[in-house]
Formats: structure tokens, C-alpha cells, sequence
């Protein structure tokens, strides 16, 4: 007789999911759309809009992870800051509006190709590692402290590191457009 293993303590198993777990598995499926729009539309402002849903998505699932600090740090660094930052660019460096015709390299195919290569790769790889590894959202493993701790103590430099990298790009930005208004004649003197 087989019988389908349940988690330790829990009697819980895979064929009933909890409530919470399905919530989970939509989320995941909605952001994995919202994910494939920002790479696939040909409008640049859609795809930072789609990005949006993406890193907000992103920070549901952290809060059906019970890790609320996490979620809001997702929010306030990535959705409020980074979109901010890509709308800025955009905006400074004239990208056009509507449709871009540049925005398809020709290379679509081998573009997915590659990406599902590298997805099964990813999903061959995690589901080896935690193949036997159940989370138990009870602990404090989520909690501000021990985020808190662990970001200070072995994330500092790459967070600054970021910070940089995403100030350069702003400058850059603001450089390229600045070049180009002082080299187009002024439409006053005719």
C-alpha cells in the first residue's frame, strides 16, 4: 500500500493543500505572467508597469512566507525605488513611448531556447536540493531580528555595491540626455 508521506507533526501532505498554499501557487503563476509581459511587450513604460506587478507579486508571496519585513523592504526598495528609478531613465534618456521597433533583436528564439534551458536547469537543481526539505513556518526564521542580522552582518557590500551601480546608471542617464539637448541648434534663432 502506498502511502503519500506528510509533513512531521503537521499531518499534512501534498494532495491537501492549504489554503494558504494555493494562494501561494496563484500568486506564483500571476507573477510568472506578469514576469513573461515585462519581457516580452515592445513598449518600454509597459514593461516597467509590468515589473511593477512582478516585484509586487513578489512581496505577496514573502507575506504568505510570514517574512513581513522582507515584503515591505520588496515594496519599498524595489517597487517604490528601482521602478522609480528605470521610469527616470526612461524618461531622461527620451526613450520612445509607443512601440519600439529596436526592441525585438531577431534573436527571439535562441533568446528561448536559452531561457528554458536555463529554467529546467534551475528547476532540476532546486528540486534535487530541497527535494526532502519542508519549511515550518513556525519558527522565527522569517522574523525583523534575524533578517536583520543576517542583511548587516553578510549583505552590506552587496547591497551597497547595488546602491552605486544604480546611482552610476542614473547619471549616466541624465549625462546622455543632457548631451543631447546642448547639440540640437536652438529653435528660437532662425
Amino acid at each position: 500500500m502506498n502511502v503519500v508521506p506528510s509533513v512531521v507533526g503537521s499531518g499534512h501532505s501534498f494532495l491537501s493543500p492549504t489554503g494558504v498554499e494555493i494562494v501561494f501557487a496563484l500568486v506564483g503563476l500571476a507573477v510568472l505572467g506578469a514576469a513573461l509581459l515585462t519581457v516580452t511587450t515592445k513598449q518600454l513604460v509597459h514593461a516597467a508597469l509590468w515589473l511593477v506587478v512582478a516585484l509586487g507579486g513578489l512581496a505577496v508571496e514573502y507575506l504568505l512566507l510570514t517574512a513581513e519585513f522582507i515584503a515591505w523592504v520588496q515594496v519599498l526598495i524595489y517597487v517604490g525605488a528601482v521602478v522609480v528609478l528605470v521610469l527616470f531613465g526612461l524618461m531622461l534618456t527620451r526613450a520612445p513611448i509607443g512601440e519600439s521597433p529596436d526592441a525585438d533583436s531577431g534573436n527571439r528564439w535562441l533568446a528561448v531556447g536559452v531561457a528554458l534551458a536555463a529554467a529546467a536547469t534551475l528547476v532540476t537543481l532546486v528540486v534535487d536540493a530541497f527535494r526532502t526539505t519542508w519549511v515550518d513556518l513556525g519558527t522565527v526564521a522569517g522574523s525583523t531580528a534575524t533578517n536583520g542580522v543576517t542583511l548587516f552582518r553578510y549583505w552590506v557590500l552587496p547591497f551597497e555595491a547595488l546602491s552605486v551601480l544604480l546611482l552610476a546608471a542614473l547619471v549616466g542617464a541624465i549625462v546622455l540626455s543632457r548631451r543631447d539637448v546642448q547639440e540640437t541648434p536652438d529653435r528660437g534663432e532662425r
